[in-house]
């Protein structure tokens, strides 16, 4: 057993080798780049050590991104998760035609974000837009939605969570079918409703996978970047220009490489910090 001790590590190896190119390395590439800033007159990079995350904190644009990435996600976050968990105990009814509803559902995430984006582009069109002859077809006013300062994130969040909540609701409906259906009928026995056979059987047995899911949802909206890039560049007037969009107007738009890669070591570091108070917080729970 002694001489077998290395055939996991061995199994193991090509994924950790996976890590550290494609994950680690460029992490390592991007903190050593915010600490440099490139000199157009001498045509190569200068040491400025940590120059570029002292701009950022004087930086309102920077604050204004911060604001709205942290805003989008304390809405969209907790919005996925409950839908997605909803719609997955819908799912999990064993009823006619479900296996259709199974597959349908998924569509959102099976069609290319940027074609989504389009598409959601023109049902939102303030002029012939389908969402706006709804809207006057009832007797409403003919909304801006993405042209609006005040409800283009709002949109944006809204096609995200159209797009997400189908996909995570798959890892919770793998959840929901793994508990023991014996629960839920000792619980009926003692005389549990649906609600309590749901709070006391249902969550602390989906645990695992809504720490995944929470953990992947948050990563994955953090990063979020096409819908603003394809739908609004960032406005109406910053209204949707988050951490992600405003590292890639730096680097190029503005061919300034140094803050982009400091806007994006800060990202990295606020996510590090909520992914690990999320995991106290499970874990607190438990």
């Amino acid at each position: 057993m002694k001489d077998r001790a290395y055939v996991p590590y061995a199994f193991l190896f090509p994924a950790l080798l996976g890590i550290l190119i494609f994950k680690l390395l460029p992490i390592a590439e991007g903190l050593k780049e915010s600490l440099y800033a490139s000199s157009f007159l001498a045509g190569e990079k200068i040491f400025t050590g940590l120059k570029n995350y002292g701009d950022l904190l004087t930086d309102p644009v920077f604050w204004n991104s911060v604001k709205i990435t942290l805003l989008m996600n304390v809405v969209i976050n907790p919005l996925q998760i409950v839908l997605a968990l909803f719609l997955a105990i819908l799912l999990n009814y064993h009823l006619r035609g479900i296996g259709f509803f199974r597959s349908i559902h998924y569509i959102p995430i099976a069609v290319s974000l940027p074609i989504a984006c389009v598409l959601w582009s023109l049902m939102m069109n303030q002029e012939q837009g389908i969402l706006n002859s709804l809207l006057i077809a009832v007797g409403l006013e003919p909304q801006p939605f993405l042209g609006s300062q005040d409800q283009a994130l709002w949109a944006i969040i809204a096609i995200a969570t159209w797009r997400g909540v189908g996909y995570w609701s798959i890892f919770l409906l793998a959840g929901l079918q793994e508990v023991p259906l014996s629960l839920y009928e000792a619980a009926s026995i003692d005389g549990a409703g649906k609600w309590k056979r749901f709070k006391h059987v249902t969550i602390p047995m989906m645990k695992r996978p809504l720490i995944f899911v929470t953990v992947a949802d948050t990563v994955t909206n953090f990063l979020l970047f096409a819908p603003m890039y394809i739908l609004t560049k960032g406005g109406p007037q910053d209204s949707t220009n988050v951490l992600m969009n405003e590292s890639f107007n730096s680097a190029f738009m503005y061919s300034d490489p140094g803050r982009a890669s400091a806007i994006v070591m800060i990202l990295l570091c606020i996510i590090l910090i909520i992914i690990t108070a999320q995991f106290k917080l499970f874990k607190a729970e438990h």
